[in-house]
């Protein structure tokens, strides 16, 4: 019996982080999660590319503008939504997860989901870096192991 999974100790890889501005005094500790969890599993600072768009619903085209390259191996997607008092945040939040979901499938560049869609901003806070961990540094791990089962099937 032959098992495939991720290794984390096979973080060798180009990442892409796409990060949205919109509640960026969340957002930047997802990236600083992010970064901190690719540099200690082994990813040199200039093999990681941090790019800024505007918020959530804009990262899904950045996102396949920078696989459609081809000279990434895998994109961290962060962001947060927060919920308020109209629809918007269902728009935002479910365009932003099936437009990244598109994009890898399209692509077979990993896009690793780490948008907060969170119902207020206490919650927000709690899961860049306090209570709930660092959704950023979980997201980045997901990359990582996404890289290393893509090379092991592809072997």
């Amino acid at each position: 019996m032959q098992v495939i999974e991720g290794k984390y100790t096979d973080a060798d890889g180009r990442y892409a982080i796409i990060a949205g501005r919109f509640n960026q005094f969340v957002v930047d500790s997802l990236v600083e999660g992010a970064i901190d969890a690719l540099v200690r599993h082994g990813v040199s600072e200039d093999h990681i590319t941090v790019i800024r768009v505007p918020g959530a619903y804009e990262i899904p085209l950045v996102a396949q503008g920078v696989a459609e390259k081809g000279d990434i191996d895998a994109i961290v997607a962060l962001g947060a939504v927060i919920r308020g008092s109209t629809p918007h945040f269902d728009y935002i939040a479910g365009e932003s997860a099936s437009g990244l979901s598109k994009v890898q499938l399209d692509t077979g560049v990993p896009c690793a989901f780490g948008v907060l869609t969170v119902e207020d901003i206490e919650q927000a806070i709690e899961r860049a870096g306090t209570k709930a961990g660092n959704k950023g540094a979980e997201a980045a791990m997901a990359a990582i192991e996404l890289v290393s089962v893509l090379k092991q099937i592809s072997e």
